[in-house]
């Protein structure tokens, strides 16, 4: 197994850092903080991260992705969003049922375009959180209705496996997937973390799944078969998500959270909050881009 250890890549320090997403397009990155409702755009100067701009909204946010003419979609805290490339806001589906105290969490596109999101509770239950996939022309379908925290999302090379994260469960699930037609296949058990919490994930270019685990300060990877391959040492105990990014997709971008941690563990990791990047020896599979072939708010079903 190989260790490889991460370096900090940004000057600013976030509460909970989410979301790393490569836009090929524009030649940058986005990524989030969730708890302050902030979507971020930046571009890569070496192995660093430069932020170049900054959308605020009203509550918090889970993910943000970006359509190939430059439109982004964000999930806000509990229903879509489209920012155009001039500004303008539009309002999209509605992921989280009004009253329902959960918000949204990690998502990420499938190679066709279409947007997927899971949720999160912010009461303290689980057992009844979300995935949900928003269909090209805006329709919502339901994947999964009984997670306990549905976090991480990512597609295999050819985009015909699907893995998921469970993440109070520790468990990341995989089903067969078809880009094309959408459909899946039936959900099982791909791996299950017991020394901290899987949070986000991306796959690389063999078809391996790197995984950040919470708590522990450390992204791992894993071969197909499960077995653990290497790992990134993050030096801050909650690495949330990753993707590979740049031209080549050779560097592997870290967001990292300074929430849930006390005064003294502050002292301890003073770059707890920052994005940490890390050359790892492999590229990564490409963040696909959204569809963006709604913009308006449709029904769902």
């Amino acid at each position: 197994m190989t260790t490889f250890t991460a370096n900090v890549a940004s000057e600013e320090r976030h509460v909970l850092a989410e979301g790393p997403y490569w836009d090929d397009a524009a030649g940058g990155v986005l990524w989030v903080d969730i708890v302050k409702g902030q979507v971020f755009e930046g571009r890569l100067n070496s192995d660093k991260v430069v932020q170049t701009r900054r959308h605020d909204f009203d509550g918090m946010v889970g993910a943000a992705v970006r359509s190939v003419p430059g439109d982004l979609l964000v999930a806000g805290q509990e229903q879509c969003i489209v920012v155009s490339a001039s500004g303008e806001r539009t309002m999209g589906p509605r992921i989280v049922p009004e009253g329902k105290p959960s918000r949204t969490n990690d998502g990420a596109c499938d190679p066709a375009g279409r947007f997927l999101i899971g949720t999160l509770a912010l009461d303290g239950r689980t057992g009844e959180e979300t995935l949900t996939r928003v269909e090209h022309d805006g329709e919502l379908t339901s994947i999964d209705d009984d997670l306990s925290l549905s976090n991480g999302l990512a597609w295999s090379p050819d985009g015909r496996l699907f893995y998921s994260t469970d993440t109070i469960g520790g468990i990341i699930r995989v089903r067969d997937y078809d880009p094309d037609t959408g459909h899946m296949g039936t959900r099982r058990e791909h791996l299950r973390i017991t020394d901290g919490y899987p949070d986000g994930i991306c796959t690389d270019s063999r078809g391996h799944l790197w995984v950040a685990i919470w708590g522990a300060g450390e992204i791992r990877s894993y071969s197909p078969e499960g077995n653990h391959e290497h790992t990134v040492k993050v030096p801050c105990p909650h690495p949330s998500s990753i993707a590979f990014v740049g031209p080549g997709l050779d560097l592997l971008l870290i967001t990292t959270a300074s929430r849930d941690l006390t005064e003294a563990d502050l002292r301890t990791y003073p770059d707890a909050g920052r994005l940490f990047t890390a050359r790892v020896g492999v590229s990564g599979t490409p963040c696909s881009p959204w569809s963006g072939r709604w913009s308006s708010t449709p029904s769902s079903h």
